[in-house]
Formats: structure tokens, C-alpha cells, sequence
């Protein structure tokens, strides 16, 4: 043992000396390694097996498009087939063997069952563009843009007409008259009015076509309101351009022309006084004819009652409303309110029934109040081109 300490290290040892052992740890280690860089190697070369799948839709758009008579060959697969409401068409949703679901489209037999698609300028204007006029229903004239029926024979009291339910209950309109005289008055009568309130402008009006676009848009069908002669004409004088018994036919047209050019998006022509020229079948056959051809209505506020309008119009086959009842020749509240109670009374007796009124300010008041109590008691109020006899109205039809 003394000699061995003296010796070199590793050197002289005796025979009885135990070998060292190999490295087993270091080897495993290495192993480990190499294997976990490996499967690091494997993984990143490899999709995510955790990786979700493509969306149908996507398959959907990689799938080539199935030509018109090529089918998807899927007899097990599970298929929908249903009919489009609105254009009829079959549509067949079918999942192929991939997993991909192909939409097909198909037409349906037209034998007069399936449904029919309605043109909606048909049944009255879309109130998101009620105050834009429809090109195709005016024509250029020295006194502005007029109102005409288009090639197709679709007229403005059609298009520009307020829609009802088509319910044959007790119907009631009201026309408010005397529109842009007052700009105070026009407004609040704009404003405070239910929309189905039909609304009348005077042709002699100021901003009519700003106040034609504020009550369109308000959801108010609307006239305009052409000067006829009184019987006691001239010192009762409804204003300039008046159309008169003592004038020919033609200058009447061009006075009736002027009125008419001065708004669009009307239904129709509704009379300022006028006792006179209303009873005068000679006068009122050119301009009932004319109003007629373009497509428009006559309201006859009622005001005289040796009018001949209603004999003229049906002569002509023109599309013609009368007034049943002035409302407030008596300028308060209480007495329009007992007028329009009165109104009621007649439309319950006749089915229907029109009031006309001017546009004061208690006019408007009671008409406000009467209108939302009168609905409670199932009295639908409708413009006024929903009660006219209009000859040459499609049978079924509701605006």
C-alpha cells in the first residue's frame, strides 16, 4: 500500500484491480436526444394531425361546376329539394361522397299554379323612393314636366298611390286641402297628420316641390289644386290661370297644364271652387279628358251641387272621386269632430265615404285625434285613389 502512494497516477497497479464500467448513462442520454430531435423533424414535416378540416364551403368553391344536364352521382347520399317563393325555381342541396354539398337551381313548369312574381310599381311606390318621380310617367311641355301614362299602361294614380289592405270593411278617406299657401300651416299639417291622410296642394302655392318631397316621404298620397270659376266669378277670383267657361278649350288646357307642372307624384287633380265650370258639360269634357288620358284622377270636392263632373267622367271613362262631406265650414274642434262622427255614419251606411277639409289649424287638430280613435273602432283610413271609380282599374287589384 506505502509504495502504491508514491507511485504515478494510473500507472503500476496491481493485477487485483477492478476494470471502470462503460458509459450506459451518456449512451442513453445521447439517444434520447437524437430520438426527440428526430420526432421534432417528423412533426414539422407532417400536417398538424390536430389541424381541423376545410369548411364545406371551401370544397364547395375547388369543386369544379356542374354543367347543366350533369348531375351529382350521390344515390346514398342525403338530398334537400324545395320551391323558391318568390321566383319559383327548384332548388336541390345534395352532399356527394366528399362531403361536399352542391346547390343546384332549376326551373319549374309554368302550368298556372306556381307563383306569380309582381312588378311592385304595379301597386303603388316604394316609400324609400316616393318623393323621386318615375321617368317613364313624365314628358317634357313648356309648362314643365307633365304627368303621362307610360307605353307599358302603367298610369301615376298607380304608381304614386298609397297601398291599403284590400279589406272590404268601413273605409274612410280625407283629403286635406290648401297645401303651400301657408308655410307654418304646410308644415304642421305635414307633420302632425296620420300618413294616410291624403294631402292637396294649391297650385298657387310657394316651394310646392320641397313640400311635395317632405309629404312623399311622410308616406301621404297627394293631389294638385287647379282654380276653377265660381258663379261669382270675378269678384270671388280663385287666382291667376283660373279656368274659365268664357275661354277655349285649348287656353284651359294650357291654364290646366300650368297647374299641373308645378309638382310631380300626384294621383290626380282635385278642384278650388269652380261652381261654374263644373256645371258646364262643354267646359269640362276637354279637361276631364285630358286629366283622364294622363292617367290621373278627379277629386270633386262636393261643393256644388249642380256638378256635372261624375256624368263627364263616366262619359269619358276617366277615373273620378266625389267628395261626401266638407268637414269644417264651421272653424272650430268641437263642430269638424261632429262632422267627421257624421262622416262615419255615412261610410258605415255606404261601405265607404270621403271628407274634405282645409288645412287650419283646427282642421288638423281634430282630424289628428278622430283618425286614431276611428281606427280603434275598425274604420280603416285609405287615400283617397283607393275609393275613386275607376273604370279601367285591373280587376283584384289593391294599390
Amino acid at each position: 500500500m506505502g509504495t502504491d502512494l508514491h507511485a504515478p497516477l494510473g500507472q503500476n497497479r496491481g493485477p487485483d484491480r477492478k476494470r471502470r464500467r462503460p458509459p450506459f448513462g451518456r449512451i442513453l442520454a445521447s439517444f434520447c436526444l437524437i430520438a426527440i430531435a428526430s420526432f421534432s423533424l417528423y412533426s414539422a414535416l407532417l400536417r398538424d394531425p390536430l389541424q381541423k378540416t376545410q369548411p364545406v364551403e371551401t370544397a364547395e368553391k375547388t369543386a369544379p361546376a356542374p354543367q347543366a344536364n350533369d348531375k351529382p352521382t350521390a344515390t346514398d347520399q342525403p338530398s334537400l329539394t324545395q320551391v323558391d317563393p318568390q321566383s319559383g325555381a327548384n332548388t336541390s342541396r345534395i352532399v356527394t361522397s366528399d362531403g361536399s354539398v352542391v346547390t343546384m337551381f332549376s326551373p319549374t313548369a309554368r302550368d298556372g299554379s306556381g307563383p306569380v312574381l309582381i312588378n311592385a310599381n304595379q301597386i303603388g311606390q316604394d316609400p324609400r323612393m316616393a318623393a323621386t318621380p318615375n321617368e317613364s310617367l313624365l314628358e317634357d311641355s313648356p309648362f314643365g314636366r307633365l304627368p303621362v301614362t307610360a307605353p307599358s299602361g302603367l298610369r301615376p294614380m298607380d304608381q304614386y298611390a298609397r297601398p291599403w289592405s284590400g279589406a272590404r270593411g268601413t273605409r274612410i278617406a280625407i283629403v286635406v286641402s290648401g297645401l303651400g299657401l301657408s308655410q307654418t300651416g304646410t308644415q304642421r299639417a305635414i307633420e302632425k297628420l296620420p300618413e294616410e291622410i291624403t294631402l292637396a296642394f294649391a297650385a298657387s302655392g310657394n316651394s310646392l316641390q320641397r313640400w311635395m318631397q317632405e309629404a312623399r316621404r311622410g308616406g301621404h298620397e297627394i293631389l294638385i289644386q287647379v282654380p276653377f270659376e265660381p258663379f261669382d266669378y270675378p269678384s270671388n277670383n280663385p287666382g291667376p290661370e283660373t279656368l274659365l267657361t268664357s275661354l277655349s278649350a285649348a287656353k284651359n288646357i294650357d291654364n290646366l297644364h300650368r297647374a299641373m307642372g308645378k309638382i310631380t307624384n300626384y294621383t290626380g287633380v282635385m278642384n278650388y271652387l269652380g261652381g261654374r265650370f263644373l256645371s258646364n258639360t262643354d267646359a269640362m269634357q276637354p279637361v276631364m279628358r285630358d286629366i283622364g288620358k294622363r292617367g290621373l284622377l278627379f277629386l270633386d270636392d262636393g261643393s256644388s251641387a249642380q256638378s256635372k263632373s261624375g256624368t263627364v267622367a263616366k262619359a269619358l271613362e276617366a277615373p273620378h272621386a266625389f267628395a261626401d262631406m266638407q268637414l269644417d265650414g264651421e272653424l272650430q274642434q268641437d263642430a269638424i269632430l261632429k262632422k267627421l262622427d257624421e262622416l262615419e255614419r255615412v261610410a258605415r251606411r255606404n261601405g265607404t265615404a270621403i271628407g274634405v277639409a282645409s288645412a287650419f289649424d283646427e282642421s288638423i287638430d281634430a282630424i289628428s285625434k278622430w283618425s286614431q280613435e276611428a281606427a280603434m273602432r275598425g274604420i280603416e283610413i285609405v287615400a283617397v285613389s283607393a275609393l275613386a271609380d275607376d273604370p279601367k282599374a285591373i280587376p283584384g287589384k289593391v294599390r
